[in-house]
């Protein structure tokens, strides 16, 4: 299991020390985990993680509710949606390094697990089930916000989970409405079954970003990140 120290290191990161132990590192086992070492089903953190996403969704949608005095229902549940979507909850876990302390089995953990989204996601949700059971609604309810307090801010506001060429061409827009933006492919390698893509992005003519992925798509997403970090 999880170490001393490691707990006490997670317990500084989300503010709060777990007075039943057993709570913290059952969140912390992926079923991977639980069922190469022949741990049992409840001793891996999905029954947690049924709880804590309930509880997520219901602490969003107060304080979205809260902060959109005007907005209408569709409005709302869209702004949840965003905020508590696997790739939001998963950008909140990884800001915090959960993926260090979670215990996964030997495949999982050669596949890169600790840093899949859904994984990452997965486990937020079950610590801050942990978090409920062990500490009340009050106290998982301060957590949450705390630890989601930027996503919530850019939910209500429409603003999460853009994509990257969106954002880019959004940035750009705003000081010239007329630039040109184009994606161009330089290199392909690889068989077709495992394609890698190399993108450019270009801003009036001019190169701005490049970017690799397994699929033009990914490259073009790249490519407009590597734009935006070099303040395009």
């Amino acid at each position: 299991m999880a170490q001393a120290v490691d707990l006490e290191k997670l317990y500084g990161l989300i503010g709060y020390k777990f007075k039943n132990e057993k709570l913290v590192k059952t969140a912390l086992t992926h079923s991977s985990y639980a069922s190469e070492h022949k741990l049992g089903y409840e001793r891996n953190n999905e029954r947690l993680e049924f709880i804590g996403d309930a509880y997520v969704d219901a602490v969003v949608g107060a304080r979205l509710f809260e902060m959109m005095s005007s907005a209408h229902e569709g409005a709302l549940s869209r702004c949840r949606a965003d905020v508590v979507c696997e790739d939001s909850l998963a950008g909140a876990a990884s800001d915090m390094g959960l993926g260090d302390f979670l215990l996964l089995g030997k495949g999982e953990e050669s596949s890169g697990g600790r840093n899949k989204a859904s994984i990452l996601a997965d486990a937020f949700e079950a610590l801050m089930g942990a978090v409920i059971i062990d500490g009340g609604y009050e106290t998982g309810r301060e957590i949450i916000l705390r630890l989601l307090s930027d996503r919530i801010k850019l939910g209500a506001q429409g603003k999460l989970n853009k994509d990257y060429k969106t954002r880019l061409q959004e940035k750009l827009q705003e000081a010239d409405h007329n630039v040109r933006i184009e994606y161009r492919k330089v290199a392909e390698s690889g068989p077709d079954h495992n394609k890698t893509f190399t993108i450019e992005v270009e801003v009036n003519g001019v190169t701005a970003g490049k970017g690799t992925g397994q699929s033009k798509a990914k490259a073009e997403q790249a490519a407009a990140e590597d734009a935006l970090s070099k303040g395009v």
